[in-house]
């Protein structure tokens, strides 16, 4: 099957100018080789497309495109996840991971949490606040931990992200809309143990991979797991598996998380602990890291013995369960 390998290269945007933490997201070269190694190994073969406008591109000038490996992140809007599935949607292009809807809903921490409370996942007490005035309204007790609704890679998370006064809150949310304009989530902080757990599959099919805890050193930045502590994490946690019944709880809740934001194919569930033990909801991320001996994923993998090869196969094995009519050949019926 020829699979077109899409994404956004960091290198590229900050030739173009864009700031370290404004493409923290985005992907390093050494990511795309390895993706590209694992799908020929498994029979495919994989061509390099890059961002939505080579994508828009090949589309337009009709280039054989079986199917899509989609890791793009996108640039601009709180949809910016969801543009590159939504165009293969519109040419009938099937791709890898999670479509559209679930892309832009992730992104937006607030929704993501409305919809998983919904279906009885438990997720912290929250408020979004689109302006500093609205502060005075935020009922939820102290402390709290504020950040962006729809960013990524920790970016806004710092060590003022826990506050625990109303004029902090003030001045911490107006620092906030002012650099990501757009607005800020407030939720209740909690204080116990911090997971992120790995998924394989769909639907009824997903299951948990793994779970890892993030354990802080005393080199930790502030109260998250900001930009800082993830970008330069090597002395800031210790990144561990945890197969112990926290960490079995924190899968079940991740799995819950999963299903109810239909998330597809492989990816990650953040749960943190509240004072008494119990496993929340925090985020999902349905476009997970995929960089080797780097991404949260390939950690818990390698920590349950799976090869960075098993890893793409078993996404790669959830894809074509959804999609039937692919074959490594190329497409039925094209």
């Amino acid at each position: 099957m020829r699979i077109g390998v899409t994404y956004d290269l960091r290198a590229d945007y900050l030739a173009m100018g864009y700031g370290e933490e404004e493409t923290a997201e985005f992907d390093a070269p050494e990511t795309v080789d390895a993706i590209c190694a694992a799908l020929s190994a498994l029979g495919h073969q994989p061509f390099r497309i890059g961002g939505i406008r080579s994508l828009t591109a090949a589309l337009v000038r009709g280039e054989r495109i079986d199917a899509c490996f989609n890791i793009c992140e996108g640039l601009r809007g709180y949809a910016r996840e969801a543009q590159v599935p939504a165009l293969l949607d519109a040419y009938e292009v099937p791709y890898v991971f999670s479509d559209a809807l679930t892309l832009a809903l992730a992104l937006d921490k607030a929704m993501a949490k409305r919809v998983v409370r919904d279906q009885g996942v438990p997720t912290p007490d929250f408020v979004v606040l689109e302006n500093v005035a609205d502060a005075a309204s935020v009922d939820l007790g102290y402390p709290l931990f504020v950040k962006p609704v729809s960013e990524g890679s920790g970016k806004g998370i710092d060590a003022r992200s826990r506050v625990d006064d109303e004029d902090t809150l003030r001045q911490v949310v107006a620092a906030l809309v002012e650099r990501f304009s757009q607005p800020v989530l407030v939720e209740k902080y909690l204080s116990g143990r911090e997971f992120t757990v790995g998924i394989l599959g769909t639907g009824e099919d997903a299951q948990v991979l793994g779970v890892s805890e993030i354990v802080r050193t005393d080199k930790f930045v502030g109260h998250g797991y900001g930009y800082r502590n993830k970008e330069y994490w090597e002395d800031k946690v210790v990144i561990r598996l945890c197969e112990d019944e926290a960490g079995a709880a924190a899968g079940r809740t991740a799995l819950a998380a999963w299903r109810a934001l239909r998330c597809r194919d492989g990816g990650r569930v953040d749960i943190r602990n509240d004072e008494d033990g119990a496993p929340n909801f925090i985020e999902a991320n349905p476009l997970a890291g995929l960089r080797p001996d780097y991404s949260d994923l390939c950690f818990i993998a390698g920590f349950k013995g799976v090869s960075y090869q098993e890893l793409i196969g078993s996404i790669m094995k959830s894809f074509l369960k959804r999609n039937p009519g692919l074959s490594p050949k190329g497409r039925a019926a094209a």
